[in-house]
């Protein structure tokens, strides 16, 4: 197909999704059970054999029964979400991200044989307003910024791609929040979410999200008062509250940003937190597990075995349909076995920072290419991300997924055979230096997490992995084993056997 007819179906394709979803939200308010319907029957007719018709009628089933964590959660939605920004968030997100991004994604993946990410992390600037304990951001300062030329190219070639949702952070990001909504409103057809402090909210900032609709926030927040502010400082809380209040005022889309440490573990977990967040107008709320990055980390604030196995289990509760709350959890660590373990590198995303370093992952700060001097599709192809691609998954257990915190022996290695530099801004970090904070925690998690993997079946997650292209197949003689690791290969076939 032609360039010109390709865009032009494009934009028959957005537009006939466009009047589904207007109809479907005008009509919300009369009949909440016939709008969920609408949309699932519209999400049928563009994903089709995508998902079997069983999953369609399974989707209809939960989200019409007004018992359902998810038709409450829809419902706040709808309830509380500004008609614009509720539209243009299904359409950018359901129709350009999940739909088309993934097809041209998926294509691109064979055209290029490297990974192509689903999603983009870049930093806006590298200054930041507070000092987090733990965090190697806020020690930065105001010493880096992508121009706005280069995160528009960022986007530009992220498009060409089939990358439709960028993620922005720091830093602050909001200290660039002009540029931001300038890029939101010049790229209607993607959706931006921006992790923040939240201390830069305000009613001009509301009102331009509104206008541009295309933009959500993940606010960082931690438990209680107390918890919260011995790590981000005294009032953080009070802030992120303020804000929140404001921006449910506004019918803004928003959520929170958790990272859990052996200290707080219990406070961000539990009911009475969870309860708050939902009641301030909270949608969503993304988990992260600690890691120790950055000189002067502290290992000590890697959550312990224990805290690990009561998350994977409180995060599985929190999402059943009838014993969880209205609100979309996730944990990019506990959640590896629905996107097949390691997600960097350009598997799902991959992370920019401030100076232009492309890096695997947020956590990992090594790079071989800059955005200022290489394409995104040229760092999706180099040493570096090349060894990601060919040796993900690093553990066929997907609740060891990370090749730093699980699998130290295999960040060393990759960052070493490619000849990646540390592109951590203040302080250089050896990988040996990082990786030895790992050590004790992976092998204390290795037989906690194969016991929980073994306990469960788990399902196809249609993953596209380097070993099951042909390609692949012919390099490493098979199609079960892990390319750095050759260990893993019976790992895997024993996985494989009590997973039938």
């Amino acid at each position: 197909m032609n360039t010109s007819l390709d865009n032009l179906t494009h934009k028959m394709q957005r537009a006939a999704l466009g009047k589904i979803v207007d109809v479907a939200l005008s009509r919300a308010e009369q009949d909440r059970e016939k709008t969920m319907c609408q949309l699932v029957d519209a999400a049928k007719q563009f994903y089709g054999s995508g998902f079997s018709d069983e999953t369609y009628e399974n989707a209809k089933k939960v989200l019409t029964d007004p018992n359902s964590k998810w038709t409450k959660l829809i419902n706040c939605v709808l309830d509380q979400t500004d008609p614009h920004v509720a539209r243009t968030t299904a359409l950018n997100l359901g129709y350009e991200a999940f739909f088309r991004g993934t097809k041209m994604i998926r294509e691109n993946r064979v055209k290029y044989q490297c990974n192509i990410p689903w999603l983009i992390l870049f930093d806006p600037t590298s200054a930041c307003n507070m000092h987090c304990v733990g965090c190697w951001a806020g020690e930065y300062g105001n010493k880096n910024n992508l121009s706005f030329e280069d995160m528009d190219k960022i986007i530009t070639e992220g498009k060409e791609l089939g990358v439709y949702l960028y993620m922005l952070t720091g830093g602050e990001p909001l200290i660039r929040k002009n540029d931001i909504i300038e890029l939101a409103a010049n790229n209607q057809d993607c959706v931006f979410l921006i992790y923040t402090n939240a201390t830069l909210v305000d009613q001009k900032f509301c009102d331009d999200l509104k206008r541009v609709g295309n933009v959500a926030l993940a606010m960082s927040i931690e438990g209680t008062e107390e918890s919260n502010d011995w790590r981000r400082g005294e009032g953080a809380y009070n802030a992120t509250l303020k804000a929140m209040e404001l921006l449910k005022k506004n019918k803004c889309l928003f959520g929170i940003s958790v990272c859990y440490t052996r200290k707080n573990d219990e406070y961000v977990t539990s009911d009475d937190f969870i309860d708050k967040m939902i009641e301030n107008g909270s949608k969503f709320a993304f988990y992260f597990n600690y890691m120790p990055v950055g000189h002067g980390a502290d290992k000590e604030l890697i959550p312990t075995p224990d805290q690990r196995e009561y998350m994977y289990r409180w995060l599985r509760k929190m999402r059943n349909g009838k014993t969880g709350k209205p609100m979309f959890v996730m944990d990019f660590q506990d959640d590896g076995e629905y996107v097949g373990g390691c997600i960097a590198a350009g598997r799902n995303y991959f992370h920019i920072n401030s100076a232009g370093d492309i890096e695997p992952c947020v956590f990992i700060h090594y790079s071989d290419t800059n955005i200022r001097t290489h394409t995104l599709l040229e760092a999706l192809k180099s040493p570096l991300f090349t060894a990601y691609y060919k040796g993900q998954p690093f553990n066929d257990n997907h609740l060891r997924p990370c090749p730093m915190l699980e699998n130290p022996e295999l960040l060393r290695k990759i960052v070493k055979e490619s000849g990646a530099h540390s592109s951590d801004l203040l302080n250089k970090e050896d990988v040996d230096e990082l990786c030895d904070k790992c050590v004790d925690f992976a092998k204390e998690w290795a037989p906690r997490a194969e016991k929980l993997w073994n306990s469960t079946k788990h399902r196809d997650t249609h993953t596209q992995y380097y070993r099951d292209t042909e390609e692949g197949k012919r390099e490493f003689g098979c199609s079960g084993n892990c390319a750095l690791c050759a260990s893993h290969a019976a790992e895997a076939s024993d996985s494989e056997k009590k997973t039938d």
